[in-house]
């Protein structure tokens, strides 16, 4: 957990950058894959960590699971983290799928509501 809002500030814009660089990865390599992002409460940190990755479709997020390109992003996830100096036992916990289809569906097209109710809890900041 870091001890001070500067050691949060300090990780956030590493997540951001190295999470960044995996994203950029995955749109030239994954179809229908379109963006990514995260949510972490500092307080409870690195377990409240959730990485985001948001499809296009539903249909293209259950093809590229299919075709294993989960594992794929996983591993991009996992890099990106131990680049930003972030050390999780396990990215299973972390790591999620989603798609613009399903938060228009779901939630109006409304991400900050859905990302807060799917995925943070109090206290999360939503990168």
């Amino acid at each position: 957990m870091p001890s001070t809002k500067r050691d949060s500030a300090r990780i956030e814009r590493r997540l951001v950058a190295t999470l960044t660089e995996a994203c950029e990865i995955a749109k030239a390599h994954i179809s229908g894959f379109d963006w990514l992002t995260h949510a972490v409460d500092y307080a409870a940190f690195p377990q409240s960590l959730r990485v985001i990755w948001v499809f296009d479709t539903r249909t293209n997020k259950e093809q590229a699971l299919a075709q294993g390109e989960d594992l794929r992003m996983r591993e991009l996830t996992g890099a990106a983290l131990r680049d930003a100096g972030v050390d999780l036992p396990s990215l299973e916990h972390c790591v999620r799928f989603d798609s613009e289809e399903e938060c228009r569906i779901q939630h109006g097209a409304d991400w900050r509501l859905r990302l807060a109710k799917l995925y943070a809890g109090k206290g999360v900041n939503l990168g």
